[in-house]
């Protein structure tokens, strides 16, 4: 199983230097518009004739200076673009996007022959010194990297993720537990087991620092020094938040897949439920879509099996105990009382337990659960209408 370890390390004047010209190196390259016009042309143009150009670029007055960094990164930017485009062309992503100095991700990666790793010391191509790695953890034994990507974020801060197989990750015991998951905003999670996760609400908690930080921010002027060590405050503040969001989430998924078999978890469309201006900031705050993300993947590293019900499965709105169907259910309305049988349901709770029973039904009857964001179109077994039943 390949797997990324990341670790935060501290350049030195002159190594910071040199990836910084890689990292612009690397957008320039990625952003010379020659794809551009010949899909506009309606030519196709594949790695190997931009590699070739590359060559002929190196050569030229105006672009002499990509021979001053490592070949690696600009040929694996090359790489990175052919993907881009051969999914634009199947019609699995949106025309590749320009990138931007101070929007885009400053990131360079290496290939074996762009590095060398050896007696836990990493020395990257035009570098004479190691990086001063902060090594949080220990690669598994023998490791050896297969490619090395190294990031500054905007707060300032190096990373370099190694990527290697990690023979440590294999399938656990199989357990007997199923467990449905709804997802909420006073409780983060709600289990069908009656457990309910506390939402911790990190930016609410930096709320006023950061707020702070941009009024600073806005009156400083555009292109000062000044400016920039205020930027690098607010994302000093936003990177707070966001290390705090991503370790919370780490610890959870990694609880509910080692302790469940099966999660059953419902299809929700963020991205369109974030429009909603009154609950954007908390919605983007519990970070659904990268607790979905983590837990998919995570139960395929160990084993476990993960079921999506439809985004318009009645959850919330149906009855667990007789199958009766409300009206309609406000947002509002945390505890309703079933007319036909007269329970009372938490509604979270609620909604779990019939997320698990469809998803449990899903896997029995063998039917497609892909999520719809992925397969446009695609049809789900619950994606039906829930028929009344009678007391």
């Amino acid at each position: 199983m390949k797997r990324a370890f990341k670790y935060r390390f501290h350049p030195t004047d002159t190594q910071a230097a040199e990836l910084s010209r890689t990292f612009g190196c690397v957008r320039k390259v990625y952003n010379l518009a020659v794809r551009t016009e010949a899909w506009v042309r309606g030519e196709r143009v594949n790695y190997n004739a931009t590699s070739a150009m590359l060559t002929a670029w190196k050569k030229t007055d105006e672009l002499a200076y990509l021979c001053d960094v490592s070949s690696v990164p600009l040929q694996q930017t090359l790489r990175h673009l052919q993907s881009a485009f051969a999914n634009f062309f199947g019609k699995r992503a949106k025309y590749p996007r320009f990138k931007s100095k101070k929007r885009s991700r400053a990131s360079a990666e290496y290939t074996t022959s762009g590095f060398r790793y050896r007696d836990g010391e990493l020395t990257l191509a035009k570098m004479k010194e190691p990086l001063d790695i902060r090594w949080s953890r220990p690669l598994p034994e023998g490791a050896v990297p297969s490619t090395v990507t190294v990031t500054q974020d905007a707060a300032g801060r190096w990373y370099v993720s190694m990527l290697c197989d990690d023979p440590r990750v294999r399938p656990l015991p199989a357990v007997d537990t199923a467990v449905g998951i709804d997802v909420g905003l006073t409780s983060l999670l709600t289990l069908s087991t009656g457990e309910k996760i506390t939402n911790p609400r990190h930016e609410r908690k930096d709320r006023a620092r950061l707020a702070k930080a941009q009024r600073v921010l806005a009156k400083k002027t555009k292109g000062s020094a000044n400016r920039v060590k205020a930027r690098i405050k607010v994302a000093k503040i936003h990177a707070r938040i966001a290390d705090r969001r991503r370790d919370h989430l780490h610890k959870l998924t990694t609880r509910l897949v080692r302790e469940n078999q099966t999660l059953v978890i419902e299809d929700l469309t963020v991205r369109n439920m974030v429009k909603n201006r009154s609950l954007a900031r908390a919605i983007s705050d519990a970070s659904w879509a990268e607790f979905r993300s983590m837990l998919e993947y995570k139960a395929a590293w160990y084993g476990r099996e993960v079921i999506t019900v439809d985004r318009f499965f009645p959850s919330s709105k149906l009855c667990s105990h007789c199958g009766a169907l409300a009206a309609s259910m406000p947002l509002h309305v945390r505890t309703w009382t079933c007319d036909s049988c007269g329970v009372t349901h938490d509604r979270d709770g609620n909604a779990a337990h019939n997320v698990l029973a469809a998803g449990l039904a899903v896997s029995v009857c063998g039917a497609g659960v892909r999520p719809q964001r992925r397969t446009p179109g695609g049809q789900s077994a619950t994606k039906q209408k829930i028929p009344r039943r009678e007391p």
